[in-house]
């Protein structure tokens, strides 16, 4: 008879192992088969519709008796549904561990973890859910503790314990894969893009589990890497975004841009280095028209002087632009006027998240902001102490940010992605809010966003490209 067993990420497949198995490669010589263990459902699959006897030794799990008090909202039941419907077992027989597949994608703040819960209590298997950051792997123990009332495991932030629920990171899942591959039924990869990166892809193919499931407000990615992630994942089965949610679940929201112009000393030096650049790709018959034709000249950098200098000179241009002293000046009228909100300043620059710390005194959060002092500085955030936190790239996502309502970017990247989530980060459903209902959008239930550019540059066409 023929027998499944897992090792090290592997499906392996002693016996008489048939031909046209999915993913399986066969050595004839022992009559073996293996096959990434991402494959074992679909293995599986195969030989049942074959009426191929086996003996199944990869996924021995205990069901969990699991009981959750969240209400869905209708739209977070909608998704779970759609997800449950991809479930090619139902009618399978009490023996086949479910395996709904797919991927959620919904804005922040729209209560995303509430379907990975609820999803956990329908399937009622072994579940490792996996998330980017230390933050997030606190969060998600502390929601299934609280929640479910049961331990959770944690691989990750300095702990290594597994049990029936368990929360890793990406890297420490990708590290554990090859010995914990078949102790879940159920992945929960939260904010799920990250596992188009190289190396995390690994976790996808190296665990066992037949049930995945996707959360994200951001499924593609510009490397096209999405694609990677539905062959391990599945298809995005779910989606809205904030407009569709807001006024009901979401608060209402407007966005402003505000053009601002260079002072006459940095217009000087932004045409100087913008013009340095540009004239190196006229002469180098250079046209940038994706992310490998900039790459291209990154290269070309380390042997051509000429390329070097251009570059460094792209750069310079660019802090200009982002980091103009009028930017600084608009900024001061806009915390004016939102005294009595809460208000989140992103920046794409560390240094000007210490310079704006110091001129307006409120707190920084960089990357080089401890864990515990960024916590302290969120909470009071929370409770009102501060009223306005200014930061780079840190919040953008796996980070409970507190209830905010005013977000100003100074400047970001063309990022879709990176708009996308700062936006996320004043639309929790608040009710009443603070400020003058007349005041420009600020009203009870109602977020706004600024956007800062300068004019006249390529900044401007960095914002178009993110809206």
């Amino acid at each position: 008879m023929l027998t499944l067993t897992f090792e090290d990420g592997t499906v392996r497949l002693a016996g008489d192992v048939p031909t046209g198995l999915p993913g399986v490669e066969r050595d004839q010589r022992s009559r073996t088969g293996r096959a990434p263990a991402v494959q074992y459902h679909e293995i599986r699959r195969a030989l049942d519709e074959r009426g191929v006897e086996y003996a199944d030794r990869v996924l021995d799990l205990q069901p969990l008796d699991l009981g959750s008090a969240y209400e869905l909202r209708e739209y977070q039941r909608a998704a779970l549904d759609a997800w449950l419907e991809t479930d090619d077992t139902a009618d399978s027989g009490a023996e086949s561990q479910p395996a709904p597949r797919g991927v959620v994608e919904l804005p922040t703040g729209s209560g995303k973890t509430v379907i990975g819960i609820d999803a956990i209590e329908r399937l009622g298997v072994p579940t490792l859910v996996v998330v980017p950051t230390i933050d997030l792997l606190e969060q998600w123990r502390e929601e299934l503790q609280r929640e479910f009332d049961v331990s959770v495991g944690q691989f990750g932030g300095g702990e290594q314990v597994a049990e029936p629920l368990t929360v890793a990171t990406y890297d420490s899942a990708y590290l554990r894969a090859d010995d914990v591959g078949d102790q879940f039924g159920l992945l929960v990869l939260d904010e799920v893009h990250h596992l188009g990166g190289e190396g995390y892809r690994d976790i996808g193919r190296l665990f066992a589990a037949p049930a995945r499931l996707g959360l994200t407000a951001t499924f593609e990615r510009p490397d096209g890497a999405h694609d990677v992630i539905e062959g391990l994942v599945g298809p995005v089965v779910y989606r809205l975004d904030a407009d569709d949610l807001a006024g009901d679940h979401l608060a209402e929201y407007d966005l402003k841009r505000i053009e601002v112009a260079l002072t006459a000393d940095e217009r000087e030096a932004y045409e100087r280095h913008q013009g340095t650049f540009t004239d190196y790709l006229a002469q180098s018959s250079i046209e940038l028209r994706s992310g490998s034709d900039y790459q291209e000249l990154v290269k070309r950098s380390g042997t051509d002087p000429r390329a070097r200098e251009a570059l460094l000179a792209k750069q310079r241009a660019r802090e200009i632009m982002m980091n103009a002293d009028r930017k600084v000046e608009e900024l001061a009228s806009i915390l004016d006027r939102h005294r009595e909100d809460r208000v989140i300043v992103f920046t794409a620059h560390t240094d000007l998240v210490y310079r704006l710390s110091e001129r307006f005194l409120v707190p920084a959060i960089t990357g080089e902001t401890a864990a515990d002092e960024r916590r302290e500085i969120l909470s009071r955030f929370r409770e009102g102490t501060y009223s306005t936190v200014v930061t780079a790239n840190v919040l953008n996502e796996g980070i409970d940010v507190p209830d905010a309502n005013v977000a100003v970017v100074l400047s970001g990247s063309g990022s879709e992605r990176e708009f996308t989530q700062r936006l996320g980060r004043i639309l929790r459903p608040k009710g009443e809010r603070g400020g003058d209902e007349d005041d420009e959008g600020s009203g009870p239930g109602r977020a706004l966003l600024y956007e800062i550019v300068s004019e006249e540059t390529a900044e401007e066409r960095v914002a178009r490209r993110r809206r």
